[in-house]
């Protein structure tokens, strides 16, 4: 069955909206939609992990280094880097985490 990613999730006021597409041992794929100035605080995660923006732009840090990643494209966060996420609009991605 197909489906149109940007009407998989939609924005909620003030939030981020998580919707995970994919949940198995080797790895997850999630659907996030986030409010402009919504964010994720500073983390790490011991796996790999790409993030697909398909709408809107988001700036992203990782080890202290801004990337402003638009729709369209794609950014790779590093296992165990230190990594923070902004929405400097309204913004939606698919990240998949790989753990093997």
């Amino acid at each position: 069955m197909t489906q149109n990613i940007n009407e998989s999730i939609n924005y909620q006021l003030g939030s981020v909206v998580s919707k995970e597409i994919i949940n198995k041992a080797g790895g997850t794929v999630t659907l996030f939609a986030f409010d402009k100035g919504q964010g994720l605080s500073e983390h790490t995660a011991p796996f790999d992990a790409l993030v697909v923006v398909i709408e809107g732009s988001v700036e992203i840090k990782i080890s202290n280094e801004k990337h402003l990643v638009k729709s369209g494209e794609m950014l790779i966060l590093p296992a165990n880097k230190p990594h923070e996420v902004k929405a400097i609009e309204q913004f939606k991605m698919i990240l998949t985490m790989i753990k093997s």
